[in-house]
């Protein structure tokens, strides 16, 4: 299935049901009085996170949602039947937003949370309601309310442990392919990767993390050049990104240093708090050069950028340095989560 992070979607919640005119009538019974019953009301429209729902794609085809309307209400003081509420499955890490005033609403990030997005409307009052000792036969209802009408802009943010980033053809989609069960495209050309692809990392035991492969950045992509810019909101749930550097120095990344800069730029002009996110350099294809050339390669770049993070060097083909790598994101992961259960 296309991978689909974005859609616009109509929610529309039932309307209530009418009250009833009516009047008790039996024989050997003088003046029985009203006995119309109240409408029932509207169902509302949830929204509710389901694991097996990956992409938003449904909603390509299908963009009005309705809930079920209340039952007018009838004689012998009998009250309309409630509308059924409407149930929406999208996927965790969905964003809500209300497309009219661009509000989030809602941020959907467990299993099995829902979100009220449209209300239904209340059901109308039969006559019963408006008998008083002055008025013996009231004949006044009210029509049950319209429900709440909204326009949503869904968008899914992927919740994955570690973001993979760089330009294109720098090796995420060989990374994820070598370290997890993760299927994505490769090929020697630019943009192979069109959507994300998510892999699961297992180090051990009942010890894995999930990481993200997203379309490659280009110059420029800030301003929407190029496929990356639809995906680089999805860096902002990563706990921990990998940028990736090629050091093959073949084709489009013939500069490792201008690779760096290139990305950094497009970060920055994105969002400043994805800059500050933790950061590792990851120098990929070193089994193209000699141990001391990509060293001193490395070397070079760091003290450039002035880089004082983590650093790594691997080969995706020839596997090096990659059972390093996930040991030490799992043990990054591991204090993340232990220093956020000590705040708590």
């Amino acid at each position: 299935m296309k991978f689909v992070d974005e859609a616009t979607i109509t929610v529309n919640g039932g309307n209530g049901g009418n009250g009833c005119l009516s009047f008790r009538r039996e024989r050997y019974i003088a003046k029985g009085g009203p006995d119309g019953g109240d409408g029932g009301d509207g169902g509302n429209v949830y929204l509710r996170t389901k694991t097996g729902v990956n992409t938003l794609a449904d909603f390509r085809y299908t963009r009005s949602f309705k809930a079920e309307r209340g039952a007018d209400g009838r004689g012998n003081n009998c009250t309309g039947k409630s509308g059924d509420d409407l149930y929406i499955d999208v996927p965790i890490g969905t964003e809500v937003y209300d497309n009219q005033t661009d509000e989030c609403i809602g941020d959907l990030t467990r299993e099995d949370q829902t979100l009220l997005v449209a209300k239904g409307g209340f059901h109308g009052l039969g006559n019963q309601r408006f008998k008083s000792s002055t008025n013996r036969a009231p004949r006044k209802t009210t029509k049950g309310t319209e429900g709440d009408v909204r326009e949503l802009r869904l968008e899914l943010k992927l919740l994955a442990d570690v973001g993979l980033l760089g330009l294109p053809s720098v090796g995420k989609s060989s990374l994820i392919t070598a370290v997890s069960d993760a299927k994505p495209k490769i090929a020697d050309y630019p943009f192979t990767t069109l959507h994300p692809n998510l892999g699961v990392v297992r180090v051990g035991p009942l010890q894995s993390f999930v990481m993200a492969d997203l379309p490659g950045l280009i110059e420029g992509a800030a301003e929407g050049h190029g496929l990356g810019i639809h995906f680089l909101k999805h860096l902002s749930r990563c706990r921990l990104l990998l940028h990736m550097i090629d050091l093959s120095e073949r084709g489009e990344n013939e500069n490792p240093l201008a690779q760096y800069k290139t990305i950094q730029t497009e970060l920055e002009r994105y969002s400043e708090a994805i800059t500050t996110k933790d950061r590792w350099l990851v120098f990929n294809k070193i089994d193209l050069h000699t141990e001391q050339s990509w060293q001193e390669k490395t070397d070079s770049i760091c003290n450039a950028i002035k880089w004082h993070g983590p650093v790594y060097a691997i080969s995706t083909v020839t596997r090096v340095g990659l059972d390093t790598l996930c040991k030490d994101i799992l043990q990054h992961l591991n204090d993340i989560n232990s220093d956020e259960a000590n705040y708590e």
